[in-house]
């Protein structure tokens, strides 16, 4: 599958902090004063030296210079007990739906944290933050015991349904990364109602920039196999100018 995405001509800087129930938060701004630079974004900056002739084109997995506390934080996917806990589920799910195991991370750790419990405000639950009346959609039925929300507290019923979701936004958008992205946190009629483009909500061109540099560290472009390398240098993602983002109105 070719994944498509173009970056604007915007510093993609990500950011991080660490609550005090030991989650750790992803964004691609400094939110607040707690958050700390993660990675510079500058190698994946469309605006740097070496993108295809000047397009704009960059590829997937170019990982942004780490800082030391980022280089130590990177590490956190690779030994973090809330991690370690669900990375068969990952796994499975990323096998079955023919998605990378990467992604999955990726998307987990901006939507939730690992936090297997975490419910937001719009009622969105679990790792992959999956709305219950979606994961109907996606297989999980409700039973007399246990309603459907108390089913996607369970890591592996939640990453199935949200890799299941993702996969079908990867379908319906024809393999646009960025767009399954943006609709994965603003909802397909958004992407739909925008033309086909990422919305000009903050909140969702910070989430997908999230993902996508998360992503990008997480599996580097040289770990790929020479196919899908070739391929990378395909792949565009238009987001709207910064500055110029509404409030999201994230279904979640």
């Amino acid at each position: 599958m070719v994944l498509w995405f173009s970056q604007q001509p915007a510093h993609a800087d990500l950011w991080a902090h660490v609550d005090e129930r030991g989650v750790t938060h992803f964004a691609a701004e400094r939110i607040d004063e707690r958050y700390t630079l993660y990675f510079l974004g500058d190698v994946f900056d469309s605006t740097i030296d070496g993108n295809a002739a000047g397009t704009g084109i960059v590829p997937p997995g170019t990982a942004p210079e780490a800082t030391a506390a980022g280089a130590r934080r990177l590490a956190y996917f690779d030994i973090a007990p809330e991690v370690k806990r669900v990375k068969h589920h990952l796994r499975a799910s990323a096998t079955q739906q023919g998605l990378d195991y990467e992604l999955l991370q990726a998307v987990i750790a901006t939507e939730s944290g690992f936090d297997a419990q975490a419910v937001s405000p719009r009622g969105a639950v679990g790792l992959m933050q999956v709305m219950p009346a979606t994961a109907q959609r996606f297989g999980v039925a409700g039973a007399p015991r246990r309603s459907v929300q108390q089913q996607l507290t369970d890591p592996g019923t939640n990453v199935a349904a949200g890799a299941r979701y993702l996969r079908h936004l990867l379908d319906l958008f024809e393999g646009r990364l960025d767009l399954a992205l943006a609709a994965y946190n603003a909802g397909e009629g958004a992407v739909r109602r925008a033309g086909d483009r990422i919305p000009a909500y903050r909140e969702t061109q910070n989430y997908v920039k999230s993902v996508m540099g998360l992503y990008a560290l997480l599996k580097p472009v040289a770990t790929l196999p020479p196919a899908a390398r070739a391929a990378s240098g395909r792949v565009r993602m238009e987001l709207a100018s910064p500055g110029g983002g509404a409030a999201a109105p994230d279904p979640r």
